[in-house]
């Protein structure tokens, strides 16, 4: 429907035809939809990750957000160029440095001027020290450091990644978040993710036994968010779809974008649509507001169209057996309840948003 070569009045006639024989979401979403398949020309394809593309940049000047990545397009190049970690963390300070120059490790000031064997007396450190205070300051400074993508490489031929994924059995929970900061930022690194795979679970366990909208537990799912950019390692993440869905509904907004990163990024892999579709999220037509933070209604709806596109594409999925309660039953159970959220969001104020909603409503007709 969206490559509509024939005429408006075609595309418009079917359109009505399709809302008339069930799909009662009014005739304003009608036109809306013509308007968008006639005028707007966007990938067809799941998406991941992030709704809005930026820039691509190290994340010395980046955020915490990640890209959009589309599943036919794998990363090209190290991931520093497609996926943006955490900006890089201030040092603890002038008590930090002094304490890891009572260990004699002499460091330059900004984390860019580390060379090699400075990275390698920081890892040496690492594994040496039992002290949480030099343990967390070591590696906020290899976090920074892995900010640029040649430590990356050095950091893991120095055996570095091992090191620091050790620091995620330390009980300090200060140390497991820096620790994990320190894998986010590695994790933009195609090798790195392959040695780094081992730590998925761990993370997946860490993160819902967290404290609620914790750092740490921000820090695990940045983490997890950065892993699952490719479909590699999403089948690791498969037993942990229903603490996500748990996380999203009971966690705060910076919480639920996180979550919703990760989310969306399973939702762009045709293996992962019958787990999602078979999760418990009875609340999630709730999400579908106008009173929702952009940020989090913008991956709900994304998540919820990765789900159509794929579930039209594979028609057997319509067919199986869903829980009540479940995605599938939340999206397609009760078709007029989601047509009527659907037409209402057509109003928001955002552009984006209202795009969003039109091209969902499209891949439902």
């Amino acid at each position: 429907m969206r490559d509509c070569g024939g005429s408006l009045v075609t595309v418009r006639t079917g359109l009505v035809a399709g809302l008339v024989a069930g799909l009662a979401v009014g005739a304003g979403v009608c036109c809306y939809c013509v308007y968008l398949a006639a005028s707007r020309r966007r990938g067809t394809g799941a998406k991941r990750g992030n709704v809005r593309r930026r820039d691509e940049a190290p994340p010395v000047s980046g955020g915490e957000e990640e890209e959009e990545h589309h599943p036919a397009a794998a990363p090209r190049g190290p991931l520093l160029q497609k996926v943006s970690a955490m900006p890089v963390i201030s040092s603890s300070g002038r008590k930090g440095s002094e304490n890891l120059r009572q260990e004699g490790v002499d460091l330059p000031k900004p984390s860019h001027d580390l060379e090699a064997h400075h990275i390698q007396n920081l890892i040496r450190l690492l594994d040496s020290t039992k002290d949480p205070t030099i343990q967390e300051q070591a590696l906020v400074t290899l976090s920074n450091s892995a900010a640029f993508s040649a430590n990356q490489d050095i950091i893991r031929n120095l055996g570095g990644l091992i090191v620091v994924g050790k620091m995620l059995s330390v009980p300090d929970t200060k140390v497991k978040e820096k620790a994990l900061n320190a894998l986010n930022n590695l994790s933009m690194n195609i090798k790195n993710q392959e040695k780094m795979k081992i730590y998925i679970t761990i993370v997946c366990e860490e993160t819902d036994s967290s404290p609620l909208n914790s750092e740490l537990q921000l820090a695990g799912l940045r983490f997890l968010t950065n892993m699952s950019v490719t479909n590699d390692y999403h089948y690791m993440m498969t037993s942990s779809i229903p603490c996500f869905v748990h996380t999203l509904m009971e966690g705060n907004e910076r919480t639920q974008v996180q979550v919703l990163k990760v989310l969306v990024n399973l939702s762009a892999n045709p293996a992962m649509t019958e787990h999602l579709l078979n999760a418990q999220a009875p609340f999630l037509l709730s999400l579908f507001d106008t009173c929702i933070n952009k940020e989090v209604l913008l991956r709900v709806l994304v998540f919820a169209t990765n789900l159509t596109k794929l579930t039209q594409k594979d028609k057997r999925i319509t067919v199986l057996h869903h829980s009540e309660g479940s995605i599938f039953s939340v999206l397609w159970g009760n078709t007029t309840e989601c047509a009527q959220k659907l037409t209402s969001l057509l109003y928001h104020h955002d552009t984006e948003v209202k795009e969003q909603v039109a091209e969902l409503i499209m891949q439902r007709c």
